[in-house]
């Protein structure tokens, strides 16, 4: 439970390792990032809806999250066990986000695995 204290700290995570695409990455390093930048995106372009230095502003956030996001996705999946390439379902319309979801929320492989060494160890 102390991870929970921390959620701004591991929002930053994928920053510091945006072109770090191999090693594991832990659910919250990865669904604290997704929800703050859901957040903050959504405001963005709420926002954007009215003034248009905010769709500006919501375009370049979404450029500059773009790296970090596929970095942290990457190594979330293969904390699975599971290759990158699987976030090329997202290109499958209706059926790919809901995969990866599902493999975004399973727990850490257990022990060492072809990826590295487990991140809760």
């Amino acid at each position: 439970m102390d991870e929970l204290k921390n959620i701004p700290a591991w929002f930053f995570v994928p920053f510091k390792r945006m072109i770090d695409f191999n090693g594991r990455s832990r659910r919250i390093e990865f669904w604290t990032f997704a929800i703050i930048n859901t957040l903050i995106l959504s405001v963005l372009y709420y926002a954007g809806e009215s003034i248009s230095q905010f769709d500006v502003a919501a375009k370049l956030y979404t450029l500059i999250v773009i790296l970090p996001g596929i970095s942290v996705g990457m190594r979330r999946l293969h904390d699975i066990g599971k290759s990158g390439w699987w976030l090329l379902l997202l290109f499958i319309i209706l059926i790919g986000l809901p995969i990866l979801i599902y493999f975004f929320i399973q727990d850490s492989q257990q022990g060492e695995n072809v990826y590295g060494e487990n991140p809760k160890e």
